[in-house]
């Protein structure tokens, strides 16, 4: 398996913990967003998105974290990563989505460079905008952490949640958001960080990290 990803991209970050969590062997191909090189031809070809991550399986080309997380989970079961019950199953693919698809992608590169040239925002505009839409992600997720954590963001063992969550909270301390008012969040955090696997996965740990 080959992981096209870049070292600060929180959705090759969630990639990065689950092979982990696995313990899948792979392969790392980096490309640098501040420079615009997964724009190029050779990239662009494998995922048409121009993002990352994707992920390379002897020529299947898997794109976006969460699809690519739950094909690991089919494809290599153990440690599951969703939870055996169709309902506990719902709502950690509820919290993952509610990071994936309402928090990250309003901070991500590409909107902060739009906010910035086509709207003129100033760096406390950036920083205003970046902590409204986290805060917002955080409130809706605190009360279902804090009902469904025995531990992790769900249940006693890391699962699909938990890869999205740690990645989120360190874009949230790059960015200086403030995440003391969210204690369960916080701590299921901290707790998954903390295991060799999510170390392992770390920006700070990769080839590429400045």
């Amino acid at each position: 398996m080959i992981l096209h990803g870049y070292w600060r991209s929180s959705a090759a970050y969630r990639v990065r913990i689950a092979l982990a969590l696995k313990g899948l062997a792979y392969e790392q191909v980096n490309h640098d967003l501040r420079t615009g090189a997964q724009s190029a031809p050779d990239y662009a070809a494998l995922n048409p998105q121009h993002l990352v991550p994707a992920l390379d399986v002897d020529g299947l080309i898997l794109t976006q974290s969460l699809a690519i997380i739950e094909w690991l989970d089919e494809r290599h079961p153990t440690p599951a990563l969703l939870p055996p019950d169709p309902d506990g199953r719902a709502i950690v693919r509820a919290m993952a989505t509610t990071i994936g698809a309402d928090i990250h992608p309003l901070h991500n590169l590409r909107v902060l460079k739009r906010l910035r040239s086509d709207f003129a925002a100033d760096e406390a505009a950036v920083s205003a905008w970046i902590a409204e839409w986290m805060t917002a992600g955080f409130a809706a997720l605190e009360p279902k952490i804090t009902r469904h954590s025995r531990g992790y963001a769900y249940g006693d063992t890391p699962t699909i949640a938990d890869c999205f969550l740690v990645p989120q909270l360190y874009a949230a301390a790059r960015f200086g958001v403030d995440t003391t008012r969210y204690p369960a969040l916080s701590a299921a955090g901290a707790k998954a960080a903390a295991l060799p696997p999510f170390a392992e996965a770390h920006p700070y740990a990769q080839p590429d990290a400045d």
